[in-house]
């Protein structure tokens, strides 16, 4: 039955449709969301999600991939928005489910927008090699670094908009502070620039995408837990 696998109140992503799920998700739009109801082995409730503090109405037939958060894990299948409505003053879609149950097997990460300031520099040539051969090998934190603005991150990476442009496939010392149970912890990663772009509306800024490639998984559950932190807050001001 579909309520052993998942449950009211778990944590699910609608991902803007596509045929597979990679690592490499590029500009396909997530939007955070949870259960609100199981209607039937088909057909689920959900809240309609929010950003920003707005209601991001979906459309009725759009098609998305659907991650669940649950209890056995990361699940997937494909699924229809076949309604939306209003009941007590909550905002739902219906959603028909149109593939089965299946563990995700390749790892995806919401990417949640944000304004983060943050520290950055390219890794030296000996540091890269350094790091090939010992994947947790120690950084130099005390040397000059560039500032940035992190505008959207995810358990997986980075987007950031910098002054200075770095090249595609550079390797970046990555540093900044995220709030854990009211301190704010330290966070030094390394990660890898999959794309580079100049602003349209801003000129001599340039907007930045990095996938980390060395970071500690605490760290990372770290990450995804400050973000259904900052949703769910967004959720009750809403």
């Amino acid at each position: 039955m579909l309520s052993d696998y998942i449950i009211p109140g778990n944590r699910i992503e609608l991902q803007t449709y596509s045929s597979g799920y990679s690592d490499n998700s590029g500009d396909r739009k997530s939007y955070a969301s949870k259960i609100y109801d199981i209607l039937s082995e088909e057909r689920i409730d959900v809240m309609m999600p929010m950003e920003k503090g707005q209601l991001q109405l979906l459309p009725v037939d759009g098609i998305y991939n659907i991650v669940f958060y649950s209890d056995k894990g990361l699940l997937q299948c494909t699924g229809r928005v076949e309604d939306r409505y209003r009941s007590n003053n909550m905002y739902i879609l219906t959603l028909e489910l149109t593939s089965p149950l299946s563990k995700l097997q390749r790892r995806e990460y919401y990417r949640f927008s944000c304004a983060i300031n943050f520290k950055f520099r390219s890794l030296s040539d000996e540091e890269d090699e350094a790091i090939k051969d010992s994947p947790f090998f120690s950084i130099d934190g005390d040397l000059p670094m560039a500032k940035g603005m992190i505008v959207d991150i995810s358990g997986g990476g980075i987007r950031f908009i910098a002054s200075e442009r770095m090249a595609e496939n550079t390797r970046l010392y990555i540093c900044y502070q995220l709030p854990q149970k009211g301190v704010l912890k330290d966070y030094r990663i390394i990660g890898q620039i999959l794309k580079t772009r100049e602003l349209e509306n801003k000129q001599g800024s340039f907007e930045h995408r990095v996938k980390y490639t060395n970071i500690d998984e605490d760290d990372r559950e770290d990450i995804i837990h400050y973000i259904f932190e900052e949703e769910r807050k967004m959720m009750r001001r809403s």
